[in-house]
């Protein structure tokens, strides 16, 4: 039989294996996010998986509800895009709503816009920063879950919407966020998102890859400010022009983490 002795040993080690380990955890779940400079946006790494992504049985746009797989590892910003973050690369602020300050969202801004940040973010940082894909911003958005919302089933308790707002725009997490740690996926600005707009998913990639087309009409995601919750669901699609310039448009911005 062990000795009393022997079983302390035991014992000790064990708790000094949970500490290392917990350790491990914590230390996995702080570098999960990264911040390229000063001024940049806080990006989240997000695990691959799988997204039930669109509804059957509302909009046809968001019809065929279908599995995407997301195969590329990918990062996304904790928050939309800022006024203070805009100034700080563009030099400018296009926000119908700068008295906000500069830890709202920036909007405004067309798909182009967008585009333009991106480009003077990348010379900036030497990384590849870009719009995700609608795929992606769906992924993120759900978080492993299904709810009717980005982060739950009550609106009022994850985002801004035309019914609890006390001003268009409102600072940036200031809601609950989702369960990978985004915030604001679900109302306060729509977001622009890289893909052609299609009036349905029939025939969309499934692997988490930029659905491409005319370039006609771009994809916004996640409804506004001045939308009623219905128009802010998790699954919502809208299109606009990308040189359109709308008080309720803005964005965030993903990468592929080194």
């Amino acid at each position: 039989m062990a000795s009393q002795l022997q079983i302390r040993y035991v014992a000790l080690c064990l708790v000094l294996l949970l500490g290392l380990a917990r350790s491990a955890e914590a230390d996995t779940q702080v570098t999960s996010n990264f911040r390229d400079c000063p001024d940049c946006p806080e990006m989240v790494i997000l695990p691959l998986g799988s997204v039930e992504m669109g509804m059957n049985g509302v909009s046809k746009n968001e019809k065929p509800a279908h599995t995407v797989t997301i195969v590329q590892p990918f990062a996304i910003g904790k928050t939309e895009i800022t006024q203070g973050q805009w100034r700080a690369i563009m030099g400018n602020n296009p926000s119908s709503f700068s008295i906000c300050g500069d830890n709202c969202p920036v909007e405004q801004v067309s798909w182009s816009d967008a585009q333009e940040y991106i480009r003077l973010l990348n010379q900036k940082t030497g990384r590849q920063y870009r719009l995700p894909s609608e795929a992606e911003w769906e992924y993120a958005c759900r978080a492993g879950e299904n709810h009717q919302f980005c982060g739950g089933d009550n609106m009022d308790k994850v985002g801004w919407h035309s019914g609890n707002k006390t001003n268009p725009t409102h600072p940036v997490a200031g809601k609950q966020a989702n369960a990978f740690g985004l915030f604001d996926m679900s109302g306060n600005v729509s977001e622009w998102v890289e893909d052609s707009y299609h009036d349905s998913y029939t025939a969309a990639p499934t692997d988490g890859s930029v659905w491409q087309g005319d370039g006609v009409q771009r994809v916004l995601r996640g409804g506004s400010w001045n939308f009623p919750p219905q128009l802010t669901r998790a699954a919502i699609r809208f299109a606009d022009k990308p040189g359109n310039h709308v008080n309720s448009n803005g964005f965030r911005v993903a990468i592929t983490p080194k």
